[in-house]
């Protein structure tokens, strides 16, 4: 098949079939670095709720809402950019019921996280605990 391209000149062009292939469980070879990441965060507790399995009542543990209050990270931008991600509200997901006092500093404990969404720009996180910083 050929492709008739109109305007300034005529002429045809051969027409390619491509197939997309849909690769299975490619995100098992991403990597984030949520210990690095986290390292250079000040966050601040501002709610929690309970986590439940999806789709179920059965009680997993705690949801942690925090707010990042301080971000020293050096952001790869172009020239003039400022981009920091200070005041973004994350989602922490503890395999345990607790109770974290409200606007007090914490630090991820062991924090896993993964990258998710149609932008890349969102974290699901997991930690196995979280230590009370300051009050």
């Amino acid at each position: 098949r050929y492709l008739a391209v109109t305007g300034v000149q005529t002429c045809a062009l051969p027409i390619y079939e491509v197939k997309i292939m849909a690769l299975k469980k490619l995100n098992q070879f991403n990597y984030f670095d949520a210990e690095g990441f986290f390292s250079k965060l000040k966050l601040i507790t501002v709610g929690s709720t309970v986590w439940k399995e999806y789709g179920s009542n059965v009680v997993k543990g705690t949801k942690l809402e925090v707010v990042i209050a301080s971000d020293k990270h050096r952001y790869n931008s172009n020239e003039g950019e400022v981009v920091n991600n200070m005041y973004e509200k994350l989602t922490v997901k503890l395999p345990k019921e607790m109770d974290v006092p409200m606007n007090v500093e914490v630090k991820l404990i062991n924090p896993e996280a993964s990258i998710y969404g149609e932008y890349r720009n969102q974290l699901s996180i997991v930690a196995e605990d979280v230590q009370v910083v300051s009050k």
